[in-house]
């Protein structure tokens, strides 16, 4: 391996320890002197699958974790944006409307720090719906335009059941439209791996619980990596 080849290898080990060893130290266990690593949960409805397999001479059923189902919505650039956009991405989701007083503004203003920081990670993505219809793109463009404006962070509009049935069916999100043009949203964030399931839910609008985002993401990540088979020598 020639040294120009070495030193990229090394560079990519080094970003690879920055962005995954904090989120291992948060989630090891100590047990009998090892280090044991922790996943992070899953939420949701499960269903216990007719299937299994053998761990340690016991047989465990396997389980049936809650899925997002595909939707169809549109980013602030027009551009459609579907489920499969996500596709072998982690990706951090919330509600919001354009004209949503205080809370709004602070949970994306949070937001905007961990888009920030993982500019140059391809594995996460964000994810802002908005809960008003009449969120065109011109409307989310001219929203968007107050952050980082990273491609990686789609602010996305649609009709009200598919907006409303990713938020309620999908992400357990509680969020109402009186019909008058007043919308009731929560804070929440959820964190989503690349399967699609949901593994976390934070305060969009507390540091405490966007610093356990962060470093949550960084489980994730490193959950992910440990998926990928090393190369056959």
């Amino acid at each position: 391996m020639n040294s120009r080849a070495s030193k990229a290898v090394k560079n990519i080990i080094i970003l690879v320890i920055i962005l995954v060893l904090p989120g291992f130290l948060y989630y090891l266990l100590t047990l009998k002197g090892k280090n044991r690593y922790k996943p992070l949960p899953f939420f949701g409805p499960k269903v216990v699958a007719k299937t299994g397999h053998t761990f340690h001479g016991h047989y465990i059923p396997d389980t049936i974790y809650h899925k997002l189902s595909d939707f169809s919505l549109t980013d602030q650039n027009g551009k459609p944006v579907t489920l499969k956009t996500f596709d072998n991405r982690i990706f951090v989701i919330s509600l919001f409307y354009t004209h949503c007083p205080e809370v709004c503004g602070k949970v994306n203003s949070n937001i905007d720090s961990l888009v920030r920081f993982y500019a140059k990670n391809r594995m996460v993505y964000f994810a802002s719906v908005s809960v008003d219809p009449k969120d065109d793109p011109n409307a989310l463009a001219k929203y968007a335009a107050q952050y980082s404006g990273s491609r990686k962070w789609l602010f996305l509009s649609g009709d009200t059941t598919t907006v409303y049935n990713l938020a309620r069916k999908g992400l357990f999100f509680n969020a109402v439209n009186d019909g008058n043009g007043q919308f009731m949203i929560e804070d929440k964030v959820a964190l989503i791996d690349q399967d699609k399931r949901i593994r976390g839910y934070y305060s969009g609008s507390s540091m405490a619980d966007m610093n356990r985002l962060n470093d949550e993401i960084k489980v994730l990540i490193a959950e992910e990596l440990r998926k990928i088979k090393a190369p056959e020598m």
